[in-house]
């Protein structure tokens, strides 16, 4: 068998340390996030063993702003790369080209 070296498994292991997940507070069938959209979250901490609590959501809209918070500028594509005019591979071609 080929076995890795600790210091890899460990410094892999370590890196999910700190990981976030959103989990319904639901009882009853089906549990799948996106079914229940309206059911409050827990969010849960990986800690290197166990998942523990670390905060509470009233939905999923709130419990995925507070895992993926919003950039504080948006994305914008550089004016190179926006879409030209001209005709690409796959573009139709104009009326009268």
């Amino acid at each position: 068998m080929d076995d890795e070296p600790l210091s890899d498994w460990a410094e892999r292991h370590d890196a999910k340390i700190g990981r976030l997940r959103a989990v319904p507070l639901v009882s009853e069938e089906p549990k799948g996030s996106l079914l229940n959209t309206d059911a409050p979250r827990v969010i849960q901490r990986w800690n290197g063993h166990v998942w523990e609590p670390h905060a509470c959501a009233a939905n999923l809209a709130e419990a995925q702003r507070f895992l993926r918070p919003r950039l504080e500028e948006p994305l914008t594509a550089p004016a190179s790369q926006l879409l030209r005019t001209g005709r690409g591979r796959y573009r139709k071609p104009r009326p009268g080209e």
